[in-house]
């Protein structure tokens, strides 16, 4: 499966964002796909993440509350609503792909085969 990330950009602190991710190339629900992100100089991050059929989800402590994952497998897309932005939350974010056939929602990296590009997202305070 190909992965297309896109709706960063430069927003102040407490200001919202939408990222989208879209998968072309396979079949999207045979999928659990998620967030991560990095900073320079910092490990990948794991943000959040949805199951196969988006009834589970997982969030980072830093996030939950604030972040919302969610998918539509008839549209192919993984979205993240981002609310409450802090400058904390600046780095490029990727979305990623887990082959799976169970309800799992990985937040290990390394679990993911398949990656998008990447969009890059900047909170200014």
């Amino acid at each position: 499966v190909q992965l297309q990330a896109s709706g960063g950009g430069l927003v102040q602190a407490g200001g919202s964002l939408r990222l989208s991710c879209a998968a072309s190339g396979g079949t999207f629900s045979d999928y659990a796909v998620g967030w991560f992100r990095q900073s320079p100089g910092k490990e990948r991050e794991f943000v959040c993440a949805i199951s196969r059929g988006g009834v589970r989800r997982h969030y980072a402590d830093s996030v939950k509350g604030r972040f919302t994952v969610s998918r539509d497998n008839a549209k192919n897309t993984l979205w993240l609503q981002m609310n409450g932005l802090k400058p904390a939350d600046t780095a490029v974010y990727y979305c990623a792909a887990d082959y799976t056939v169970t309800g799992a929602v990985p937040t290990e990296y390394m679990k993911y085969d398949y990656w998008g590009q990447g969009t890059q997202v900047t909170v200014s305070s």
